[in-house]
């Protein structure tokens, strides 16, 4: 068994998986509340078989279990759209869809034919009580306070539900860059909404750059050793063949 060639396609399984995780990023520089994605790695020894050190030197599969979310907050900016909302510090909006209850960061609102607070994709933002937010025809002066609190001219209309979540990382991301979980959410006591704002994504086009030219140039490297360790073990056959023959 040549271990060196296991080992190297393990690496190079775990590059692709990686440079897809980088493209996402990259796909996802400019939308808003994006959190970029990383990828969490494993070793495995090769052992001798009377214990547990390895023959001679170290070597190791690479297997990629899991991905790991930034959930670092993004840059905010300035939209001066009434509807526009960006949350500084903890926290995320709940929205209403057809799976169930589901959270976001990307705070880009609008209103429906109907006067409804929804998403761009047309979903429901809940306020407190878990009830969707309405504004009569009448209502011009839109005013959504730190706290959420959600006012016009006509007087209050109710408070945006602000959650959190012990473990972030148990979110999944879903279609329109909601995320899912089954965990029961907490209201974050004192939010800080950010009217006529937007948090950008978090990803660092430069890093992420980097990243990719960098997992791009290892897998040619593996590529370009698995290509010398096939011919060497062609050239192997060969000769082994000459000398039996």
């Amino acid at each position: 068994m040549e271990s060196a060639t296991y080992i190297a396609l393990s690496r190079q399984g775990g590059l692709r998986r990686q440079l897809d995780v980088v493209a996402n990023n990259l796909a996802n520089m400019n939308t808003s509340g994006f959190k970029g994605e990383k990828m969490m790695f494993v070793e495995h020894l090769v052992n001798s078989k009377g214990g547990y050190r390895p023959i001679g030197e170290k070597q190791a599969y690479v297997r990629d279990i899991a991905t790991m979310r930034d959930f670092s907050e993004g840059p905010l900016e300035q939209t001066g759209n009434p509807l526009d909302l960006a949350i500084s510090g903890e926290g995320y909006f709940t929205i209403q869809t057809d799976q169930g209850n589901r959270y976001s960061r990307n705070g880009h609102f609008e209103l429906d034919e109907a006067g409804q607070l929804v998403t761009k994709s047309g979903d429901p933002v809940l306020a407190e009580g878990g009830s969707p937010v309405f504004f009569a025809p009448g209502d011009t002066k839109i005013a959504i306070g730190r706290d959420g609190t959600i006012s016009t001219q006509n007087g209050d209309l109710g408070k945006l539900a602000v959650v959190k979540f012990a473990n972030e990382q148990e979110l999944r991301p879903g279609a329109g860059g909601l995320m899912a979980t089954e965990t029961t959410p907490d209201a974050v006591e004192n939010p800080n909404i950010q009217q006529g704002m937007l948090e950008g994504s978090n990803v660092l086009p430069i890093v992420e750059m980097s990243h990719m030219i960098k997992v791009h140039r290892t897998y040619d490297g593996v590529k370009n050793f698995l290509e010398r360790e096939d011919e060497r073990m062609r050239k192997m056959i060969r000769d082994l063949a000459q000398v039996t023959a």
